[in-house]
């Protein structure tokens, strides 16, 4: 059964790249600094991840 979360729309993102920076506080600033970090490791993981993948790849049709 469905709940009502599930009907609900998509929430938008908290922020978006871009955006004018001249309202936010210095805690707001620190948070989007902090939460860019993350999402910097987390696409540095996928990448080290396929880049793995591709040199296993590589390695094992060029035998």
């Amino acid at each position: 059964m469905k709940s009502e979360a599930d009907d609900a729309p998509p929430r938008p993102a908290a922020f978006e790249i871009g955006q004018p920076l001249d309202l936010l506080s210095i805690a707001e600033l620190d948070e989007r600094i902090e939460r860019l970090r993350q999402e910097i490791a987390r696409l540095e993981a996928a990448r080290a991840a396929k880049q793995a993948a591709s040199a296993a790849a590589d390695a094992f049709f060029k035998k």
